[in-house]
């Protein structure tokens, strides 16, 4: 029997019941492959290509037999480039996959690259927003170039969530209102992870896509399980409540009005805002209005809490958005909230050292960026090498803890602003200092140095 090995991040790990509605589509998998053939899930949470390959990878090697697939399901952890531990720039991720390709092949393997889901985020058009950055476009390059089977899933699931529609895609993901299921009472949002309807569905494409690959030797996947194709879910109650309006001009009203927490009022948010908030005891529902026009709605827990997120992302501007709770003594006041959306943002200012400038073996980089932006990412040769924290006046400064080698480098920064960040700000570097392979360093290579900054001599070049 044969063995098809899933290796990536949290979208495909199995879960428990009790993690309920959350599921991954490796543990569907399986229903749709002949019996000669086991699958063996390894993708977990917040699992990168870094983090596997070094901590996991050899006792994958080690279990290899000729024949086995292996499924390498990364991209979508690793374009977080706000997050040190987890962003690969194109370079390192491309250099990840190329040896994780070569080691499988070594063991008689054959690998399989899996582009990561598209999320549930959609455009005003009504058409998949891609949240991915070029991650996939590199495994397809990867692919490529190394003549290894591709399942291209995000365009697969791009496709099907723009079937659906924004009035259907949320049912397939672990996306609840408050009060809606017992492992979630207060509501959760996740636009990335499936729900068990929605892990099914892309493990049917996975399935799919090994059929139908011209790399995969045939026999894998049991062809009858593939011939009935899921049902359309129905629309989303939020998109099926009659008269909407009537809660936004009825004269009559009960209660006080909800209380929204976030977005908070005044404030500049990205397009993908969440709004939570509160409603008085009997408030069963909570509608949403902009100029007057109903946008949807969300339950509300026992306890009065409620959130929403829209699926469509909000244009960028200024916006006022009305909120009413329903009861079944009638609508409540109504109260508003304004916020202002940002879709881009600026490049932050780099004020030293001067572009060219000679510096000490450890330059302090520091500038300025836009207000709203959290923090400033700084890379070299596209991997991330620090982050900056911008304070409230929008200043931001720091000094790698390292010690850069004498030479002329080419750093990176770029401005992190909720879910988006800006182009980068390049500066040329110069390090002044003794030069590898002079001898006054090569003079001292017969011993290790005792610490970062050493007082015994001789001076090694070392500051």
């Amino acid at each position: 029997m044969s063995k098809i090995c899933i290796v990536g991040n949290s979208v495909a790990a199995s879960r428990t019941p009790e993690e309920a509605p959350l599921a991954g589509w490796g543990q569907f998998l399986g229903e749709f492959l002949t019996p000669y053939h086991e699958v063996r899930n390894y993708a977990r949470d917040a699992m990168t290509a870094r983090t596997y390959f070094t901590d996991r990878f050899a006792t994958l090697l080690n279990m290899l037999e000729p024949g086995d697939l292996v499924l390498l399901g990364f991209g979508a952890v690793e374009q977080r480039i706000d997050n040190p531990a987890r962003y690969h720039g194109p370079r390192e991720f491309k250099e990840f996959l190329y040896l994780y390709i070569e080691g499988i092949r070594a063991e008689g393997a054959l690998p399989v690259l899996v582009t990561p889901t598209a999320r549930c985020s959609f455009s005003v058009e009504g058409n998949v927003v891609d949240t991915l950055d070029v991650h996939p476009e590199v495994m397809r390059e990867v692919a490529k170039e190394t003549g290894v089977a591709l399942l291209d899933i995000v365009e697969h699931t791009t496709r099907w969530l723009e079937q659906l529609g924004p009035q259907r895609a949320r049912h397939y993901f672990r996306w609840l209102d408050a009060g809606e299921h017992p492992n979630h009472s207060d509501g959760v949002i996740d636009s990335t992870h499936f729900n068990e309807a929605g892990a099914r569905a892309v493990a049917r494409m996975i399935a799919i896509g090994l059929h139908e690959s011209h790399e995969i030797p045939p026999g894998f996947v049991d062809v009858g399980t593939l011939s009935m194709a899921p049902e359309f879910a129905g629309l989303l109650p939020e998109f099926t409540v009659e008269a909407p309006e009537y809660a936004l001009y009825s004269e009559a009203r009960v209660g006080s009005a909800p209380t929204v927490d976030a977005p908070v009022q005044s404030k500049t948010v990205g397009a993908m805002q969440k709004f939570s908030g509160t409603a008085d005891a009997g408030t069963t529902y909570v509608l949403f209005f902009e100029n007057g026009a109903y946008l949807g709605g969300t339950g509300v827990n026992g306890k009065g809490k409620w959130q929403w997120r829209r699926v469509v992302n909000w244009p960028a501007g200024d916006h006022v958005v009305h909120v009413v709770g329903y009861t079944a003594q009638g609508v409540t006041p109504v109260s508003a909230v304004g916020f202002t959306v940002k879709d881009h943002v600026q490049p932050p200012v780099v004020l030293g050292p001067r572009d060219g400038a000679l510096n000490g073996p450890r330059p302090r980089f520091s500038g300025t960026a836009e207000a709203g932006v959290t923090k400033v990412m700084v890379l070299e040769g596209g991997r991330l090498i620090a982050s900056a924290p911008v304070q409230k006046d929008g200043t931001w400064k720091v000094t790698h803890p390292h010690d850069w080698k004498p030479g002329t480098y080419v750093v990176e920064f770029v401005s992190i602003f909720s879910a988006i960040h800006s182009r980068p700000t390049t500066l040329n570097v110069r390090i002044h200092g003794v030069p590898e392979g002079n001898w006054i360093r090569e003079s001292t290579l017969s011993r290790e140095p005792c610490s970062d900054k050493c007082e015994h001599l001789p001076f090694a070049g070392r500051w």
